[in-house]
C-alpha cells in the first residue's frame, strides 16, 4: 500500500513537471507571437508584405484623404482612388479562369445573370487602427480565449481577441469585435429593395447610431463577461407606415446566459416591448424579404446555432475602398441601384485581398434557413467581406456582401453597409446606405441611458 501511494505521488509530480513545462513552452509561444506584431506581421497580425506576384501590396500605412475632401462634410468622403481604371473584369464568359479567387456565391451570380460582373481594380490595403486597438490586440496574444463552446471569450482586452486565429470560432469573434469608430451615427440610414424589373422600393429610413463601448478608450482591463460589446439604436422616419417606430439591440459578450437583447418601439401601441425576433433568421426589418437579421452586414449576432470550421486563408477578390458607390457625386443611389438583380456594376470596385476562410454548418437540432454558410473575412479589416449562404438543399441561397470604406477625419472604418443578392427571387437589398444623406459620422458617445427601453418609451412619440 505504501509503495502505491509513493508510485501515486510520483506519477503525480511528474504531471505537475510535464503542466509547468507545457505552460512554458505556451508563454515562451506566445512571446514570440507577440514579437511579430508590428515586425515581420502588422500590429493586428495579417501577413505585413505583400504576395509573391506584387498583386497584393504590402501594408504601409492608413489611406490619405484627396484634395476634394472637405472635413466640413465629415461623412462624404470622395473616391482617393477616381484616376484608377479597371485591371480586367470578370463575368460570365471568363470567369473559369480566376475560379479560384471568385467566391460561389459570384460565380452563381454571374451564371444566372449576363449583366453581372467584377471590375478588378488595384489592391490598397487602407486600414487605420487607434495606438490602443493596437496595444490591446498585443495583450490578447496567449492570454484570450474562447469558452463555453466558443460562446463566450476571456480575458481579452478590445482589439482584435485573436491576431492569430486558430479556429473558425476565432475568427468570427474578430468579426464581432471588429474596430469602426466607438461611435458613429447618420442622419439619413436606408434600406432599399430593387425587384426583378427593376423597381425600387425604399423599406425603412431612420436615424442610426452604431456604438461599440469596449472601444472606450479610456478602458484599461480585460472586457468582462457581462458586458455589452455592441449596440445601436433607429429612429424610423420614412415610409410613413414605420415613421414612429424606434429599435435598440444589444449584443452581450456572453452568449450563454445574455446574448441579444432587443426593444421596438411601436407608435400605434405607444409602448415599448421586448423583440426576440430580431436575430438569427427572421427576415430583415428592412430587406424587404431579401435576407435575415443574421446576414446583416454579412454576420450580425450569435454564434450558437452554427459550428464554425477554420478552411485557412486565400486570396480573394472582394468588395473593397467601396469609395464609388458610397460618393454622391460618381454613384447616388438612384445610379447605384438603376440596374436590376444587382448594384451597378459600374458603380463597385472589386480588389484582390488575403482573407479567411470560415465553413459555418448548422448544428444539429438548431434551425436557420441556411443550412451552411461559407465566409470570406479580409485579413486587415476583420469585419469586411462575402457570405455565401446555401439552403438545405445544398444549393447557393442568397449572397451578402459588404461595401467598406476606411475614413480620412479620423481612424477607423465604416463597414455596416451591405448588399444581399437572393438568387431565388432575383430581388436584392442594400441596406443602411447614406450615399445620399451626408453619410456616417463618427460623434461623441451617447451616455448608456440613450439605449435603454425607457428612453424609447420617454421619446416615443409620433
Amino acid at each position: 500500500m505504501f509503495d502505491k501511494i509513493k508510485i501515486m505521488t510520483a506519477l503525480a509530480g511528474i504531471a505537475g513537471l510535464a503542466g509547468l513545462a507545457m505552460s512554458g513552452a505556451a508563454l515562451a509561444s506566445a512571446e514570440e507571437d507577440a514579437a511579430k506584431l508590428g515586425t515581420t506581421l502588422t500590429p493586428w497580425g495579417a501577413e505585413k508584405e505583400g504576395n509573391k506576384d506584387g498583386t497584393i501590396p504590402a501594408y504601409t500605412g492608413p489611406i490619405k484623404p484627396p484634395a476634394s475632401y472637405d472635413p466640413k462634410k465629415p461623412g462624404v468622403r470622395p473616391d482617393p482612388f477616381a484616376g484608377e481604371k479597371p485591371l480586367f473584369s470578370i463575368d460570365a464568359r471568363n470567369v473559369d479562369k480566376y475560379a479560384d479567387k471568385v467566391s460561389e456565391g459570384n460565380k452563381a451570380m454571374m451564371k444566372k445573370y449576363p449583366t453581372y460582373r467584377m471590375d478588378i481594380y488595384p489592391s490598397h490595403r487602407t486600414v487605420n487602427y487607434p495606438k490602443y486597438v493596437l496595444d490591446n490586440t498585443k495583450k490578447n496574444v496567449g492570454q484570450c480565449k474562447t469558452v463555453a463552446d466558443g460562446l463566450q471569450v476571456e480575458n481579452c482586452y478590445a482589439g482584435f481577441p485573436f491576431p492569430f486565429p486558430k479556429t473558425g470560432s476565432e475568427v468570427m469573434w474578430n468579426r464581432l469585435w471588429k474596430f469602426d469608430a466607438y461611435m458613429m451615427e447618420s442622419a439619413g440610414m436606408t434600406g432599399t429593395v430593387v425587384d426583378t424589373q427593376g423597381n425600387r422600393t425604399v423599406t425603412g429610413v431612420g436615424k442610426m447610431w452604431i456604438d461599440y463601448p469596449i472601444y472606450n478608450p479610456a478602458k484599461t482591463t480585460p472586457v468582462a463577461l457581462n458586458e455589452t460589446y455592441g449596440r445601436i439604436r433607429i429612429d424610423y422616419t420614412d415610409p410613413a407606415r414605420k415613421a414612429g417606430e424606434k429599435l435598440i439591440v444589444l449584443d452581450g459578450v456572453d452568449m450563454v446566459g445574455v446574448g441579444r437583447k432587443a426593444f421596438s418601439y411601436l407608435p400605434g401601441q405607444r409602448r415599448v416591448k421586448l423583440a426576440p425576433d430580431i436575430a438569427y433568421d427572421t427576415p430583415s426589418p428592412t430587406g424587404g424579404g431579401a435576407g435575415t437579421v443574421d446576414e446583416a452586414a454579412v454576420w450580425y449576432g450569435s454564434l450558437d446555432r452554427y459550428n464554425f470550421k477554420l478552411i485557412g486563408k486565400k486570396e480573394m477578390y472582394i468588395p473593397y475602398n467601396a469609395y464609388k458607390i458610397r460618393d454622391p457625386q460618381q454613384c447616388p443611389s438612384s445610379v447605384a441601384m438603376k440596374t436590376k438583380n444587382h448594384l451597378n456594376p459600374d458603380c463597385m470596385r472589386w480588389e484582390l485581398h488575403r482573407v479567411w476562410v470560415v465553413e459555418a454548418t448548422l448544428k444539429p437540432g438548431k434551425r436557420n434557413v441556411y443550412a451552411k454558410r461559407t465566409l470570406y473575412w479580409d485579413e486587415d479589416m476583420p469585419g469586411i467581406g462575402i457570405s455565401d449562404n446555401y439552403d438545405s438543399t445544398g444549393q447557393i441561397y442568397r449572397t451578402t456582401h459588404s461595401l467598406p470604406i476606411s475614413l480620412y477625419e479620423t481612424q477607423g472604418h465604416s463597414t455596416d453597409e451591405w448588399v444581399t443578392y437572393d438568387l431565388a427571387t432575383g430581388n436584392y437589398a442594400r441596406q443602411e446606405d447614406v450615399t445620399d444623406t451626408g453619410g456616417w459620422i463618427v460623434t461623441p458617445p451617447k451616455p448608456s441611458s440613450f439605449f435603454t427601453p425607457e428612453a424609447l418609451a420617454g421619446e416615443g412619440v409620433r
